[in-house]
């Protein structure tokens, strides 16, 4: 037995123990797990932007804990196991694989991903929008439909025809901010814009939910320093004008 398959056995042990013996862990059901999974997957995501390994390696752990208690559960209600969840992703790979483990061709990761999709609609599927999951994060959701129409060929051919699109939609947005429209229509607008700034990222290999995170912290960052700095001189930020404020910000620039 390799060392992997005992530390797996091993994870499987202890479920099994805590299942039986542990008050909370014999109280959880899929629906109560649920929230706590989604978190601990935004855990592995700040842990990856921060490139944390430890961290990183953690996170992992913990996941791996949620599929085991999920197939735990529902091995008691004699659904399904462990075993076949792995099996069952096992025969998924190779399914969609076939340029290495059927006689398919492809030699580029654009190619691989577009014979996914085909595979995918004939397992059944009536539109190769249905693996977005609804219940996604806007911004992750846009990305990950744009990349489902490209796999079937429905997307620009140049990045400088993307960009163009960004200009029109700033140009509409700006337009219907300008002559004071309704609400809704800037609104609209405005996810017009989003979505076209989303599509150009992913033409010229940026991710755009990694990219905003990034900003995010890179934002964080920088206020705190103008907090702590603001301090030491003995006024409020409400008090400060934003030329002072800007002195203490433009230092956190230099500083990264």
């Amino acid at each position: 037995m390799s060392n992997n398959t005992e530390s797996f056995a091993r994870l499987l042990s202890i479920m099994d123990e805590l299942r039986a013996k542990c008050p909370w862990d014999k109280k959880q059901t899929f629906d109560s797990l649920r929230h706590l999974t989604i978190e601990e997957t935004y855990e592995l995501a700040e842990a990856i932007i921060n490139e944390d390994i430890e961290e990183i390696r953690k996170e992992l752990g913990d996941l791996l804990l949620h599929i085991v208690f999920y197939s735990k559960i529902a091995s008691e209600k004699q659904s399904f196991n462990i075993d076949d969840v792995i099996n069952g992703i096992c025969e998924k790979l190779i399914l969609r694989h076939p340029h290495i483990y059927g006689d398919v061709t492809a030699e580029t990761d654009e190619q691989v991903k577009n014979n996914w999709e085909k595979i995918k609609l004939k397992e059944g599927k009536k539109s190769v929008l249905e693996g977005v999951p609804m219940s996604l994060p806007a911004l992750v959701k846009a990305y990950r439909i744009q990349e489902k129409a490209r796999g079937v060929g429905f997307d620009w051919e140049e990045p400088y025809q993307v960009w163009d699109k960004v200009v029109e939609e700033l140009n509409e947005l700006k337009h219907e901010v300008e002559t004071k429209a309704e609400k809704d229509k800037i609104e609209s607008e405005f996810g017009d814009l989003m979505f076209a700034l989303i599509n150009y990222a992913r033409f010229i290999d940026v991710n755009p939910e990694s990219a905003l995170e990034r900003t995010n912290k890179k934002f964080i960052k920088r206020f705190k320093y103008l907090e702590e700095n603001s301090k030491k001189t003995g006024k409020l930020l409400k008090d400060m004008t934003l030329s002072e404020m800007d002195v203490f910000w433009n230092e956190a620039k230099k500083l990264e």
